[in-house]
């Protein structure tokens, strides 16, 4: 394989921008369910040997759950930014 630049793209992201902002809120909105964790980790302690769901504890729960909403904010993510891009991709063809 040979090492070369990676090919430019011929196209300019009109959606570059709000997919960013997307991006920043999707960020924090999990950093702050993440340090909902984290809290209550270093406050209450005990608190996360709780059973709450099929005999699993909050922390196994809140664990899995904070993977799965990974998961499900990249699909998100992922569907709101083809939608950006395609709506500027057709504005920008309007407008040229």
């Amino acid at each position: 394989m040979l090492h070369e630049p990676a090919p430019q793209s011929p196209e300019r992201d009109h959606a570059l921008a709000a997919k960013a902002k997307l991006g920043v809120k999707l960020f924090w909105v999990y950093g702050l369910i993440y340090a909902g964790f984290v809290v209550i980790n270093t406050v209450k302690p005990k608190l996360m040997e709780t059973e709450i769901l099929l005999g699993q504890n909050l922390a196994v729960v809140y664990g899995f759950g904070l993977i799965a909403l990974a998961i499900i904010m990249g699909l998100v993510y992922n569907r709101a930014c083809t939608r950006l891009e395609d709506r500027m991709r057709a504005a920008a063809e309007k407008g040229e």
